[in-house]
């Protein structure tokens, strides 16, 4: 599976702002709205909620059987420190890990140098230079409908 972190704070925390093992390189990967729509529209929570999903074997199969899958982690702050807001995760799988690779990417960055630059700074005791430096993020406006059914 492939995992899509639309947040550079979320994908620091992950990769350790690029000094874990195997995870030295940090590829900042952009995709069309389209393709976000549609693995949003053809995912599935990752973990079961009763009151959306009926019965647990019913949210078992719709895992199986959907290409994408969402879950919502903490978002993080400079510090890689939890933020009491939560961050989408894409998971791609099948059919959508192909789109992704075949149809979706319309540009690739490596960022490897910016997480350096950012971590060195927020360790020097310079956060603000360094929220100066992140890359610009804002919330992307969809239809509510579109994201009703990976609410808990």
């Amino acid at each position: 599976m492939t995992w899509i972190k639309p947040s550079f704070l979320w994908m620091m925390y992950r990769c350790g702002w690029g000094t874990k093992k195997d995870q030295e390189t940090v590829l900042a990967v952009e995709i069309g709205r389209e393709g976000l729509v549609w693995a949003l529209r053809n995912s599935c929570l990752s973990h079961y909620v009763p009151g959306l999903h009926g019965d647990a074997a019913a949210w078992k199969r719709r895992l199986r059987e959907a290409p994408a899958r969402v879950q919502w982690d903490p978002e993080r702050d400079l510090w890689l420190r939890p933020l009491p807001y939560r961050s989408l995760q894409l998971g791609l799988a099948g059919e959508a890990a192909a789109r992704y690779a075949d149809e979706w990417i319309v540009g690739i960055e490596d960022v490897t140098r910016l997480a350096t630059e950012i971590r060195a700074l927020v360790r020097a005791g310079e956060p603000e230079r360094a929220a100066g430096m992140l890359p610009g993020e804002r919330p992307l406006r969809l239809d509510g409908e579109l994201l009703a059914h990976l609410r808990a």
